[in-house]
């Protein structure tokens, strides 16, 4: 029997880089998407540098060593880190109040606080991230970046209104037409030579700070090493060490969906960190995973090895020392428009369709709901995150608690009464359990079935001593029986030795 001459890869080999040096095709699509990557990078970088309130050189030289960096230590092949618009946000009131040197610290501190958390296993936390939580994050997000314009519209000449329009309508037209050059970049290009032929007198980048001419060089910062100065960054360092992970665990699962991989969480968190801590130490922004470009690494341009991811930060270094100076010319109205899209696009619009919100549970709605309120309104990713997984939690529980319920079942004989109890126990389902009861009432003899229960934690424990105790106040006996083993191995430890439990 002969066999097909076709090769069937498995999505696994697909992200091995010696077989992708060993294969011309599959090295051409790997560096195509890496200067695809690039180009699209640029843009984004320069603004999430104007939004942290530092030099485009700083987010520019971030990106280039996160994206370096992260290829070699990361966990998840072909997945884009660079300075990103949550890393901005969160850093920018650090900026505003410290400066620079402060900023380079906190990345280095974050980078510790990620290694460690990757160490200690934070990856296999965000099973606990409910859907509700990653949807409000994501439109928070989105919000947040769109809002980081509104002052380069404001007080401004008349003619950026109409270059921000033109430049959106480019970004929204352009993929219908190709894909092969990035839109935001065609937009960027287009409005750029514009101003410069006709000589338009409007903001540029040149107008935010000094573009790098040489390469990014190895630095300390220059601070006091003092508690001072660790009370200082220490809360910057570990939001931006906590938003980091966040989204970049995110962005690795959607693309192992995507790929139909798996990849190594821990390593990437940890690889998150060790990237950080290079970033800060030659000057960068911070930074994470990208999830635009990461898209338009994997899904538009077919990249599955870290020769892309490497690429793209070799690229953009070579572009921007290579380029500086036409790149100081490009118009702030170019970079407002490819924010404004990058909003829009992040947005989750189906999340707010009337026919969506109907169906979806109150509760549900509710936890979007907070984790935008709180990230909107203090403008830190992290706590809008803690603050709406908290919600989820207490909404969960009090939704539990109800599915509790105590059932008179039989009565063998006039002295013998047996009591059905049926649901998880749980700190909050069990506390209103001691009142369902009739103490007075009932005979001499209770039987309290949990064969269709089960007990959870200690305060179910302390619960069902506080049930035995009332019934032997009244000189009546409760007995408890049909506990699972799990249950009876924790009553048997627990009962009897947790104070207060009446």
């Amino acid at each position: 029997m002969s066999m097909s001459s076709t090769t069937v890869v498995s999505p696994q080999r697909e992200q091995s880089v010696i077989a992708a040096l060993r294969s011309p095709r599959r090295l051409r699509t790997e560096v195509l998407a890496g200067l695809v990557v690039a180009l699209a990078l640029i843009p984004e970088a320069i603004s999430f540098s104007i939004i942290a309130g530092v030099d485009p050189r700083v987010g520019l030289f971030a990106s280039f060593t996160m994206a370096v960096t992260i290829a070699i230590v990361g966990g998840r092949p072909a997945m884009i880190s660079a300075a990103t618009g949550a890393v901005a946000l969160v850093v920018a009131p650090l900026v505003a109040s410290h400066g620079l040197d402060y900023l380079i610290a906190a990345v280095i501190l974050a980078g510790i606080f990620q290694m460690l958390l990757g160490g200690l296993g934070v990856a296999k936390l965000m099973r606990f991230i409910p859907r509700s939580v990653m949807v409000g994050f994501v439109n928070a997000l989105a919000i947040l970046i769109f809002s980081a314009q509104l002052p380069h519209l404001l007080g401004v000449p008349w003619l950026v209104y109409p270059m921000v329009a033109i430049g959106i309508a480019i970004i929204v037209l352009m993929p219908r037409l190709t894909t092969v050059i990035p839109a935001p970049l065609v937009a960027i290009v287009l409005l750029t030579a514009v101003t410069i032929a006709a000589s338009l007198s409007v903001p540029n980048v040149g107008d935010e700070g000094e573009l790098p001419d040489s390469l990014p060089a190895w630095l300390i910062p220059d601070i006091p090493f003092t508690w001072d100065t660790l009370t200082i960054i220490a809360p910057y360092a570990f939001t931006m060490a906590l938003v980091g992970l966040l989204e970049s665990l995110m962005t690795a699962k959607l693309v192992d969906d995507i790929t139909d991989t798996h990849s190594d969480k821990s390593r990437e968190a940890v690889g998150q960190g060790v990237a950080n801590i290079v970033t800060g130490f030659f000057g960068g922004m911070g930074g994470c995973a990208m999830i635009g470009q990461t898209m338009i690494n994997v899904k538009s341009s077919g990249a599955r090895t870290r020769i892309s991811t490497f690429l793209a930060g070799v690229f953009l270094l070579i572009l921007v020392v290579g380029l500086g100076d036409v790149v100081a010319l490009i118009p702030m109205a170019a970079l407002v428009a490819v924010m404004i899209m990058v909003s829009v696009a992040t947005f989750d619009w189906h999340s707010i369709n009337p026919k969506t919100l109907r169906r979806m549970p109150k509760s549900e709605i509710t936890v979007m709901l907070a984790t935008v309120v709180v990230t909107v309104v203090t403008h830190n990713l992290a706590y809008g995150v803690i603050v709406g997984v908290i919600t989820a939690m207490v909404l969960f529980a009090r939704r539990v608690a109800h599915l509790t319920e105590v059932v008179d079942v039989a009565h063998p004989d006039e002295d013998t009464r047996v009591y059905a109890v049926r649901g998880e126990l749980f700190f909050a389902s069990s506390n209103d359990l001691v009142y369902q009861f009739d103490y007075v009432g009932d005979p001499r003899n209770v039987v309290i079935d949990m064969s269709d229960s089960h007990i959870w934690d200690a305060s179910t424990v302390a619960t069902l001593d506080a049930i035995t105790t009332k019934y032997a106040a009244k000189g009546k006996t409760a007995t408890i029986v049909g506990l699972n083993d799990s249950s009876a191995e924790r009553h048997e430890r627990l009962s009897g030795h947790l104070a207060g439990a009446h």
